[in-house]
C-alpha cells in the first residue's frame, strides 16, 4: 500500500483495497464489534478485519452459525440503539442470515450486514457457493445494495449507515463480490453524516396543526389511554412519555417491543396489553375514549379482532412511518414525525398554555384500579414442582436491573407480563417470533455491555435452535447467564393444540432427545446448573448471577402450566380466557348490554360509561 497523498479537496486520499474501505469506513462510523463468520468470498474482507484487529480498532466475535450473528448484531443494537454489524461469506453464509434479518426488518432494529459474493464476472452462473442474496432479501430489508465497483464502498457504507439508522430504522444489506474487495483504487473516505440522498427524507417534525388538535382531544378526554410501542423506544423518548402521562394522569400500556418505554413501577402502568396482555390493560383499551398511539402499528397480537379494539375511543396516532398511520386503524389525529421530537413540542406548547387542568380521569384510573385489584396476575404454586411464573420472579426479585433477551413462546409471555424493565433492557423477537434469538442477543448485549447483568430466559425448545453458540460465549468469556425454563414442550404449541385442537398434541412433545443441559454446559466448559425444587431456586440464581463468566441454569418447571390471561384469535380484547372469577360477582367478566342506551360494556362496570344507567 503506497503513502497517502492529499488531494486537491483537502480530504486525505490513498491508494487502498476494496476490503480496506470496507473495514476503515466502519471503523469511521464507530463500528467496535461485528459478528460473523468466514468463509471464501468474504475472505478478502476478513484478511483486512485480520490487521484491524491486530491494531485494535475492531474485535470480532467468531460465532458459531450465521444466524447467531445476525442475531447477536440485532441484540447489539437494541440494547445500545447504536447500528449492528455482521459479515457472512456467500451461498449458504448468506442465506443462514435471512432469518436474522427478517427478525430485525419486524421489529425496526437498525442493522448493517455485509455479505461475501461470487466474483463479479461469475456472478449469475451458478458459480459455487452462489445465490442472489441481494434478491432474496428484498422484501426483508430497509435497503441493500451490491458493490460494483470498488470506489462505491465508501459512499454505500455511509448510506447504509444513515439509511439504517434514521427515520424508522431497519436492515440494511451491502452484498460485495469477492474481487472487489481485491482491486486497488484512490480512497477518499466519506465521513459519516455527509450524505445526501434524493427521496429520502423522513419526516422528524410533526404538523403543528395536528399537535394543536390533539392537545384539543387530550384536554377534552375522560378516559384516555396511552398506549406505546416499540418506536418510543428507538426514539428514546421514556422521558417525554413520563411527563405527558403524569400532565393528564391518564394509563399507559406498552407492546411488547414497548416494555421499557414507561417505568412499570409506576402507578399508572398497566402493563402490556394483548393477547397474553394483562387484564386490566385489555379492559382498558376497550373502556377508553381516547387512545395515544405512540410508535405503536396495531399489530394483530395486540389488537384482537380489530373492528373491536378501542372501538369506543378516537384515536391520536404518532409514528415516523407514514405506511403505519391508518394501516390498520384509521386515526382521527394522524402525526407523522419523530415520536420525541413530536412528544417534545407538544409538551412544549402545554407548557405555553399553563392552563389549569382539572382531575377529570380520577373515576377512570379509579376504575383501572379496580380492574387491576380484581384480576391481577397470578404466580401459582404448587406443591411437587415449580411453576414457571416463580422462577420469572425470583430472576425480577434478584436482577430488577438486569438486561433481559428471551426466545419465544410461553417463556416470552411470562416474562413480559412479570417482570419491570429499564428502557431498552428488554430485548425479545416480537413481530417474527424467532425461536433461537435469545442467545446470540444475549451475546450482543453482553458484548456490548461487558458492565452490566444479561440474561437470557429460554424454553427448552427455543434453546435448543441456537445452543451452539455457547461455544462463543467459552470462547470469548462472554458472561450471558442463560436461564432454561423446561416443561419438556413446546410450551406455546402444546397450549393452543389444548385450546383449539382438542388436546391432540402433534409434534409439540420435546422430551425424547432432549439433552442434559448441565452436562452439555460442562462440555462447552460453561457452568452447568440444575433446579428441580423449590427450595434450591433461590440459591441457584444467586450462584448464577455470582459466577464470573458464562452460566446456563437449566430450571424443570410444571409441565402444563398455561400462559393467561389470553385473547383467543378473533375475540376482542375484552373476551379473555383464564381469568380468575371476580370475588364481588363470582363469575367471569363479561360483556353486558345498557338496559337503557343499549350500548355495550363490561361486567366489571357498575354503571352504563355511555349514559350513566346502573347496570
Amino acid at each position: 500500500m503506497t503513502s497517502p497523498v492529499q488531494a486537491q479537496s483537502n480530504v486525505l486520499v490513498r491508494r487502498a483495497t476494496g476490503a480496506f474501505a470496507l473495514i476503515d469506513s466502519l471503523k469511521r462510523h464507530g463500528v467496535q464489534h461485528i459478528f460473523g463468520y468466514p468463509g471464501g468470498a468474504i475472505l478478502p474482507i476478513y484478511d483486512e478485519l485480520y490487521r484491524a484487529e491486530a491494531a485494535g480498532d475492531v474485535k470480532h466475535i467468531l460465532v458459531r452459525h450465521e444466524q447467531g450473528a445476525a442475531h447477536a448484531a440485532d441484540g447489539y443494537a437494541r440494547a445500545t440503539g447504536k447500528v449492528g454489524v455482521c459479515f457472512a461469506t456467500s451461498g449458504p453464509g448468506a442465506t443462514n442470515l435471512v432469518t436474522g434479518i427478517a427478525t430485525a426488518q419486524m421489529d425496526s432494529i437498525p442493522m448493517v450486514i455485509i455479505t461475501g459474493q461470487v466474483p463479479s464476472h461469475a456472478i449469475g452462473s451458478d458459480a459455487f457457493q452462489e445465490t442472489d442474496i441481494y434478491g432474496i432479501t428484498l422484501p426483508i430489508v430497509k435497503h441493500s445494495y451490491v458493490a460494483r465497483e470498488a470506489h462505491q464502498i465508501p459512499h454505500i457504507v455511509a448510506e447504509a449507515f444513515y439509511i439504517a439508522s434514521t427515520g424508522r430504522p431497519g436492515p440494511v444489506l451491502i452484498d460485495v463480490p469477492k474481487d472487489i474487495g481485491l482491486v486497488e483504487f484512490d480512497y477518499e473516505p466519506v465521513p459519516p453524516n455527509t450524505v445526501r440522498l434524493p427521496g429520502y427524507r423522513p419526516t422528524v417534525k410533526g404538523n403543528p396543526r395536528q399537535i394543536n388538535h390533539a392537545i384539543r382531544l387530550l384536554r377534552q378526554a375522560e378516559r384516555p389511554l396511552l398506549y406505546v410501542g416499540g418506536g418510543a423506544i428507538a426514539s428514546n423518548a421514556h422521558e417525554q412519555i413520563k411527563q405527558l402521562a403524569e400532565h393528564f394522569q391518564m394509563p399507559v400500556t406498552t407492546t411488547l417491543m414497548g416494555k421499557g418505554a414507561f417505568d412499570e413501577h409506576h402507578p399508572l402502568a398497566v402493563g402490556m396489553l394483548g393477547m397474553h396482555g394483562t387484564a386490566y390493560a385489555n379492559f382498558s383499551v376497550s373502556e377508553c375514549d381516547l387512545l395515544i398511539a405512540v410508535g405503536a402499528r396495531f399489530d394483530d397480537r395486540v389488537t384482537g379482532k380489530l373492528d373491536e379494539f378501542a372501538s369506543r375511543a378516537k384515536v391520536i396516532h404518532i409514528d415516523i412511518d407514514p405506511a403505519e398511520v391508518g394501516k390498520n386503524r384509521a386515526p382521527d389525529v394522524p402525526i407523522v414525525g419523530d415520536v420525541k421530537t413530536v412528544l417534545t413540542e407538544l409538551l412544549r406548547r402545554l407548557q405555553e398554555e399553563q392552563l389549569p387542568l382539572p382531575d377529570q380521569t380520577l373515576a377512570w384510573r379509579e376504575r383501572v384500579n379496580r380492574w387491576r385489584q380484581d384480576y391481577p396476575l397470578v404466580v401459582p404454586s404448587y406443591d411437587k414442582i415449580l411453576s414457571p411464573q416463580e422462577v420469572i420472579v425470583e430472576l425480577g426479585r434478584q436482577a430488577p436491573q438486569a438486561y433481559y433477551t428471551t426466545d419465544v413462546g410461553q417463556h416470552q409471555m411470562w416474562s413480559a407480563q412479570f417482570l419491570k424493565n429499564g428502557p431498552r433492557r428488554w430485548i425479545s423477537s416480537a413481530g417474527l417470533g424467532t425461536m433461537g434469538f435469545g442467545l446470540p442477543a444475549a451475546m450482543g448485549a453482553k458484548t456490548a455491555l461487558p458492565e452490566e447483568t444479561v440474561i437470557c430466559i429460554s424454553g427448552d425448545a427455543s434453546f435448543q435452535m441456537n445452543l451452539q453458540e455457547l461455544g462463543t460465549l467459552a470462547q470469548y468469556g462472554i458472561a450471558v447467564k442463560t436461564v432454561v425454563v423446561n416443561n419438556g414442550w413446546q410450551g406455546m404449541v402444546r397450549q393452543w393444540q389444548q385450546a383449539f385442537h382438542g388436546e391432540r398434541y402433534s409434534c409439540s412433545n420435546m422430551e425424547i432427545g432432549m439433552p442434559n443441559f448441565e452436562i452439555l454446559a460442562q462440555a462447552y466448559g460453561i457452568k452447568g446448573i440444575v433446579v428441580h425444587d423449590r427450595a434450591d431456586l433461590s440459591a441457584a440464581v444467586a450462584d448464577m448471577l455470582a459466577h464470573d463468566g458464562p452460566v446456563l441454569m437449566d430450571v424443570h418447571v410444571r409441565r402444563d402450566e398455561n400462559c393467561y390471561p389470553m385473547v383467543a384469535p378473533g375475540k376482542s380484547n375484552a373476551q379473555m380466557i383464564g381469568l380468575p372469577v371476580l370475588p364481588q360477582q363470582g363469575r367471569p367478566v363479561e360483556q353486558l348490554q345498557c338496559s337503557s342506551c343499549g350500548s355495550e360494556t363490561l361486567s366489571t362496570n357498575k354503571f352504563c360509561p355511555e349514559c350513566g344507567t346502573k347496570l
